[in-house]
This record gives structure tokens, sequence and C-alpha cells, in this order.
């Protein structure tokens, strides 16, 4: 993490215009080029609003190699995601390959009602989230099945998407062994489990009003499966055993086994058992030459599945487009964007930009609920210059945390409000590392699904209400206490 430059602060005008451009020449690429923004124009409007950024920090006294070293220790920082990306895209081609995306979609559509589809994948994934605590590891997982179900039964896969971010979010905000909810926690100098439990409140609001928009939003009508479940039949062998790479990848996710290990290795587990299950499949694949014994033809199937991808070749186009996934290579256009919002975040964090933004918005906070609003604000904020959510619960609690401190507000305050604003808000903008990610993994555009992640808009704005009304304003311990300790206030701090 960068540190600020000791020079002067840039004027508000200054640190707003890169951000402004930021937004503006990627609200101008979604015009132009629709949801292929990712695929280089949003990248594009990245570099030229970080060249904008740089041009006004240089002309007050930083040096082009000074902004330059900040963009390339930002970038340092983005590593972690852009292998578990890689792992992703990794595990997406062997388990296309394997066949068990497609058992997913196979008994997806036994099990699943199109009727309550979208509240059903919202719930099961919020289940599944909070148990592992990554939000990516669903995504990337059992997302990517209910992606594929939701295309076979002819539902809007925006909606879809925005089901599964909702459920995924909500475990990644309140469960204990999620990474975001225990750095949420440290800016605060909170108790996890204290910080999880004042989380609860507006978390569980946010995911009812999230499934009971998603009850609305069901396609009501009959939906007859048997022809999709037949023509998947007769082009792989469906059996539970094809949950085996799932069932492995869910138990290291619950031992806290690092994510680009848990993630590479259930795709490796998958591209063993795609050899096991269907080596003809694999061995057609990879289309080895004459005379190559068919083991080497297997690894070469494999290895390919997991650089470039699978392509399914059943000649039935619905069951082709599902099972046509996947590579390293496919994140590549993702990797781009990571990359590029990470320098722009880099050379902001450097300049002050966003220390300057937020100071105003902090005095004029007069009490707890407008204290509280300007911190989610804060956090939206740094979410959009810094493209990065750890960067977002870390900048705007690290910055605010002396605004709570005199106000009298308990660290938990703190914590909990940053938890429930910057995590959620976090899928819902396209150059954010978890935008990027959910947009590539699950094949929808952010600004599509976006209007449907439900709990991304809720959580935050449950938290500002709440702070309205003093619901929960605990008041700091006295000093003799723990730093962590709290107890309610008597009278409710209201506006």
């Amino acid at each position: 993490m960068t540190i600020p430059d000791q020079r002067p602060a840039p004027s508000v005008l200054e640190a707003a215009i890169p951000v402004a451009s930021l937004i503006l020449l990627v609200a101008l690429s979604y015009y132009l080029f629709g949801d292929a923004g990712g695929g280089g124009p949003n990248q594009v409007a990245l570099i030229v609003a970080t060249m904008i950024a740089v041009l006004l920090a240089w002309r007050r006294g930083h040096t082009l190699h000074d902004l330059g070293g900040a963009a390339i220790a930002s970038v340092e920082s983005g590593l972690g995601a852009i292998f578990i990306l890689f792992a992703v895209g990794a595990l997406i081609g062997t388990w296309a390959m394997s066949g068990t995306l497609v058992a997913m979609v196979y008994y997806g559509l036994q099990i699943l009602n199109p009727n309550y589809f979208y509240v059903t994948a919202a719930a099961i994934c919020g289940v599944v989230s909070f148990g592992i605590g990554s939000s990516w590891t669903v995504a990337g997982t059992i997302g990517i099945g209910l992606m594929g179900i939701s295309a076979n039964m002819g539902l809007d896969p925006a909606i879809t998407a925005g089901a599964i971010i909702s459920g995924a979010y909500f475990g990644d905000t309140t469960s204990p062994l999620s990474d975001s909810a225990n750095l949420a926690a440290g800016v605060g100098n909170a108790n996890l489990y204290h910080h999880i439990r004042e989380m609860l409140p507006t978390s569980l609001g946010a995911l009812a009003i999230s499934l009971g928009i998603f009850w609305l939003l069901g396609s009501p009508g009959s939906f007859d499966a048997t022809d999709k479940m037949l023509a998947i039949g007769a082009a792989f062998h469906i059996s539970l055993i094809l949950f085996l790479p799932l069932v492995v990848v869910v138990v290291m996710a619950l031992l806290k086994v690092p994510p680009f290990t848990t993630i590479f290795t259930g795709a490796l587990l998958g591209g063993v058992l795609a050899v096991v299950v269907a080596p003809e499949r694999v061995l057609a694949f990879a289309d080895p030459a004459a005379g190559v014994p068919s083991w080497l033809g297997c690894i070469k199937g494999v290895w390919q599945a997991l650089a470039s991808g699978y392509v399914s070749t059943t000649g039935q186009p619905a069951l082709d487009q599902v099972a046509t996934r996947g590579g390293m290579s496919s994140m590549l256009s993702t990797v781009w964007l990571i990359i590029s919002a990470f320098a722009f975040g880099g050379v902001a964090e450097k300049t002050g930009v966003l220390d300057r933004l937020i100071s105003p918005i902090v005095r004029t906070a007069r009490t707890s609920g407008r204290l509280i609003a300007s911190l989610v604000v804060s956090v939206l904020a740094a979410g959009i210059s810094t493209a990065d959510q750890y960067l977002a619960i870390v900048l705007p609690g690290r910055m605010l945390k002396q605004a709570f401190a005199e106000r009298g507000l308990a660290p938990i305050v703190l914590s909990r409000s940053v938890g429930a604003s910057a995590t959620p808000t976090s899928a819902l903008i396209p150059w954010n590392s978890c935008g990027a990610y959910l947009a590539t993994t699950l094949g929808v555009a952010t600004l599509s699904y976006a209007p449907y992640a439900i709990f991304g808009f809720a959580s935050p704005l449950l938290t500002i209400a709440a702070g309205y009304m003093g619901f929960r304003i605990l008041r700091a311990a006295p000093v003799t206490g723990d730093v962590s300790d709290s107890q309610e206030a008597g009278a409710a701090d209201k506006d």
C-alpha cells in the first residue's frame, strides 16, 4: 500500500477531476461499446484517467518517477487477485471437460423450479458463502453452475447473476471465515465475533429485502426439462462422482486453505476426473498426433483445458454453450482491467486524492447519523478511485477513525459500517477487482447485473438508515476498559 506524499494536498477540484474523468470515460465506453467495454475500452478509459491524474500531480511537484513507482506498487498488491483469476479460469476449463458443470445443470433442472429460481439461487449462495467465507469461491463454483441452469431454463442471466452475488456477499460480510469481515473488524479494533453480531441486523435485513425482490422477479409458468436432461445424459456420463471437485473445494475453503491453492487444486482434480470418467472426450479434445500414447494425449487435453478452456462439440448448441468455457487465457482481459485499475488507484492514493475528497464530507457530519453516512460515501469513493475492496475498507476506516472516537462512538460502529458498505458495493463497480472478476466468471457485464445485485444496495442503505434512526449506536467504554468493548447509548443519537 502506498503512503500519500508529503506535498501540499490537491484542491477539491484537482482531486475530483481524475475520478470524474474516470466515471465519464467508463460511461462513454459503455454507451459506445456496451457489454464489450471490458474487452479493452474500459482499460483504455482507466489508462487515460491515470494519465490525467499523473499530469495534475506532476503540476503540483510530484515526480514522474515517484508516481510510476506508486502505480507499480499498487499493481503488485493486486497480484493475489490476478492469480485467483487464473485459477478460476483453469477450474472452469477442466470442470467443463469433466462434466462437473453439466452435472450441476442436470441435477439443478431436476430440483430447481423456475418460479422460485432467483430466490433459491440467492439463498443457496448465501448459505454456502456464510459457511466458507468467500464470495469469489462461491461465484466461481456454484455460481457458474447456477448460470448454466438459468440459461437452460430461459431465465434472465443478469437477474441470475444479481441473485448469486447478493447471496455470496451476504456470507462475505457476516462469516467469521471471511477475510473482508476480519479486515473490517481489524480496522475498528473490534472483536471479530462482536463485529459479526452487530453486522447481522442490517445484513439479514438486506438479505430479506433481496430474497423478497427475487421472489417477485420469479418467472411463473411451467417448465419441462425432460428433453434437456435426455440430451445432457446422452452426451455426458452424469453421476454424483462429478461433484467430487466441488466437494473438495468447499472443504478446503472451510479449512481456510488460501483461495488460489483451493481453486487450482479443484482445477487439477477436475482434469484428473475427466481422464477417469471420460478419457475418450479428453483425447478427442486433445487431438493427439498419430503414434502418441493415450496417456500423453490425456495430459495434453487436460493441459489445454487448463490453459485455454474446453470446447464442447456435442452438436447441441444449448449444451455446447454451457460446456464451452474457461481456461486461464479467458481471464486475460480481466487481468488487463485489474492492472489498469490498480495503477489508477496507486496514483490516486499517492497524491492524496481520496483524502482530499473525503475531508469536506467529514466536516459536514455534525451528528452520528451523518458521520455514518459520510463513511459510507467515503467507502464508495474509495472503491471507485482505488478499484480495490480492501483499500475501500482500510483507507476510509483509517481516515475517519478519529472522527468516530471524538464523537464518543464505539469502534464497533466504525467496523460494522465499513463492513456493510465496502464489501458489497465493490461488486457494483466495473473496474473494481470484484466487479471485474464477477463479470468475467459469471459471463454478465457488471453494469448489466448491478441493478439486480440487491444486497449491494440494501446493505449500505440500511446502515445509513440505522445511523439516522439511532439504532445500535454504541458508545465507547471508559478509557480504563478494553478498547474493543462498548455500551449502548442511554439516549439514541438521532438527527
